[in-house]
């Protein structure tokens, strides 16, 4: 069974925050680390976005680069990655930038009833959870979704953490202090693979100045650690 190459991308605070302890979404990352972002949007085939990260922003990251743009229409694929939303609240306001945005948006929820085949409103198509992540994925790589961005948030990126699904890691470290709950592992979950703290757990295979006194940090996970 395979499923898709997985990258997780964030933007960070030194202390590992997402956003400022009363934000209610993230703030963080500057011009830099949205070229860094669209380059790897135009490198997925698809994005997976947990139902809390809409609702806070209520729309999606979009590439805007022309030069991206040609060449993923050069390579014969659409404008902009498939938006894969996860969530089992269905009902979102279509009124919201995200249902008006030039992309295929496709659901990812728990599993359906039978006889509940048509997707939700908003959606060209709907996928059902699996026993485990592995075979959820699976479901996309059968779909012809090799590579696949996970953009938040905390809870989605721990579940599939905890999962061991996650193959890359590219993190923007931005020049700030924020405390607060806001980190980009859930703190609901009480422990995490033992082997996902080893030190050779994650090999690092690039870091960029971004400038503005930000960095990004790519590591693949390393399973022969």
């Amino acid at each position: 069974m395979n499923s898709p190459w997985l990258r997780l991308v964030l933007a960070i605070s030194l202390d590992g925050r997402l956003a400022m302890p009363n934000a209610s979404k993230a703030q963080l990352g500057g011009r830099g680390d949205r070229k860094v972002l669209e380059e790897a949007l135009a490198w997925s085939d698809g994005t997976l976005i947990g139902g809390g990260t809409l609702r806070a922003h209520q729309k999606t990251c979009l590439i805007h680069n022309s030069k991206l743009i040609k060449q993923r229409v050069k390579e014969g694929r659409s404008q902009q990655p498939i938006s894969i939303i996860v969530s089992s609240q269905k009902d979102f306001s279509l009124s919201w930038d995200f249902f008006h945005q030039p992309i295929q948006r496709w659901l990812l929820s728990p599993a359906k009833i039978p006889t509940d085949i048509s997707p939700a409103k908003g959606y060209e198509r709907e996928f059902s959870q699996q026993i485990n992540w592995l075979e959820t994925l699976a479901q996309f790589n059968a779909e012809g979704l090799s590579k696949l961005l996970l953009l938040g948030g905390a809870q989605l990126a721990t579940s599939l953490l905890y999962a061991d699904q996650i193959n890359e890691l590219q993190l923007t470290i931005t020049p700030r202090v924020l405390g607060g709950a806001k980190t980009w592992v859930s703190r609901e979950m009480d422990s995490l693979p033992a082997d996902l703290s080893n030190s050779k757990a994650w090999k690092l295979i690039n870091h960029e100045p971004l400038g503005g006194n930000e960095i990004m940090l790519r590591y693949f996970r390393n399973h022969d650690s």
